[in-house]
């Protein structure tokens, strides 16, 4: 049986929770790295564009030191949630099974 590498959750390095590791701020950086240790990496991608645009102007750059993520993951995560696409759709318009099409005969219950 192989060993399941345990997915480490990152440190922040924002300067607040060096200074006052125990304060609520360097708690809510601790709970948003595990959370985001627990997604693949198209949804930790957007997650953190998404924090980074909550958090306003500078936030890309804020995102990077309490996640760890680099800035270009960051960027591309934080596009893809701006142009996402508001329907629900599931799937792309087409996919499926094809319609039946009727046939002109008629069948046996003649």
């Amino acid at each position: 049986m192989k060993k399941r590498k345990k997915s480490r959750s990152h440190k922040c390095e924002c300067q607040d929770c060096s200074q006052h590791p125990h304060s609520h701020q360097a708690q809510e950086h601790k709970a948003i790295n595990r959370v985001v240790a627990t997604f693949d990496e198209k949804s930790r991608r957007r997650f953190v564009g998404l924090l980074a645009l909550q958090l306003g102007r500078g936030g890309l750059e804020r995102a990077h030191e309490i996640t760890g993520l680099s800035r270009t993951t960051i960027r591309v995560g934080r596009a893809e949630v701006r142009r996402t696409d508001r329907r629900p759709r599931v799937r792309r318009a087409g996919g499926g099974r094809m319609a039946l099409k009727k046939s002109g005969l008629k069948s046996w219950k003649s």
